[in-house]
């Protein structure tokens, strides 16, 4: 069905769209019966006002988006993205603002998005997430102009101002906790490498271990469960097996100690586990997961809040959250050295 126009609504009333114009937003130029004629038709055909356009006008926002650039069954799964978007909207309901989420598994396809949506006017601003190391993102949306937040940082945001947590200080604090357990290799499984966040829990570890004296190794995989159940096999066949692995997501957490046990590796009695952002999933895992947990619904109103500022003509700096805690649950303990055993390759 047709969505009527101001076009239709001028034809039938037999005037000039500048005049449905003025009648439908209130404005002087027509005649009291001219007008109360137009909102009639207007009224009969069933036409709504264009919400984005009224919004220009108005200099308020009506829409602002979010592109995900990672799989849908990953999203799906993915407790964090959850909880951001949770926070993100209950602050844009509150304002009568909406959102408007695309999900895409490429690059290039997101910013092909943003470049549409500034082109259509479709967005007021957008939430730019997963800040990649030389984010090729930054630059297109400085070009055009378009309003943008940054959930991550510090750093290689350019002129977008940030939301961001301290990552680095929070996986030192895990690492310590651990070295103080007595573990004296300790493994991570992080999530994609070319992700901002992902380098700086990265170098926060090795300067943590070399600090303390501890060995460390890194591994990377895509934060789905299949991956971190591979990545926790390759590390407990090694020569070198660790006493204690960080993951980057509770969903390769829950996975790889899923894996550890299948694999009859007692946890945490010959290894413990800790997850990056505790969630539900972390109880429902035996034992229950210990984990770093943040604010994450926190997290997506405070930026929300920042881009319907920025939106708004509004100065925004870039903000620093409250530092993330560490929930000690049952899945780490003091080391026990691990009894030597061969650790099947499951075929998933």
């Amino acid at each position: 069905m047709k969505r009527p126009t101001i076009d239709d609504i001028a034809r039938r009333a037999g005037v000039s769209k500048g005049a449905v114009s003025f009648a439908l937003n209130g404005r002087p130029g027509v005649s009291s019966e001219t007008r109360r004629r137009i909102q009639a038709i207007a009224a009969e055909l069933g036409w709504q006002p264009n919400s984005l356009a009224r919004a220009l006008f108005d200099g308020r926002p009506d829409v602002l988006g979010l592109v995900v650039d990672r799989p849908a069954r990953t999203l799906g799964l993915e407790p964090f993205f959850m909880q951001l978007i949770s926070g993100i909207e209950a602050t844009l309901s509150a304002a009568s603002v909406g959102l408007l989420l695309q999900m895409t598994e490429d690059h290039e396809a997101e910013i092909a998005i943003y470049r549409k949506w500034w082109a259509q006017h479709r967005v007021a601003g957008v939430f730019v997430v997963d800040l990649r190391v030389q984010d090729a993102r930054i630059a297109v949306l400085e070009e055009l102009r378009l309003p943008a937040v940054v959930i991550g940082g510090p750093g290689g945001t350019g002129r977008l101002p940030a939301v961001w947590i301290d990552d680095g200080g929070a996986l030192a604090a895990v690492i310590e906790h651990l070295a103080g357990l007595g573990h004296r290799r300790i493994a991570r499984v992080a999530g994609p490498e070319e992700l901002m966040h992902t380098g700086v829990r990265t170098a926060a570890m090795r300067a943590t271990a070399a600090r303390l004296g501890v060995e460390s190794v890194t591994v990377y995989a895509d934060y789905g469960g299949e991956s971190g159940e591979r990545a926790t096999l390759d590390l407990l066949r090694g020569p070198d097996r660790p006493t204690a692995i960080v993951y980057d997501n509770d969903v390769m957490a829950v996975a790889g100690t899923a894996a550890a046990r299948e694999a009859g590796i007692s946890v945490p009695g010959e290894l413990a586990v800790v997850a990056w952002d505790d969630s539900a999933l972390c109880l429902l895992a035996r034992p229950h997961l210990t984990a770093v947990s943040r604010d994450i619904a926190a997290c997506g109103a405070h930026a929300a809040r920042a881009l319907l500022d920025l939106v708004r003509g509004r100065e925004v700096a870039d903000a620093r959250l409250a530092n993330p805690r560490m929930v000690s649950r049952g899945s780490t303990a003091p080391v026990h050295e691990p009894v030597q055993r061969n650790v099947e390759t499951k075929r998933v």
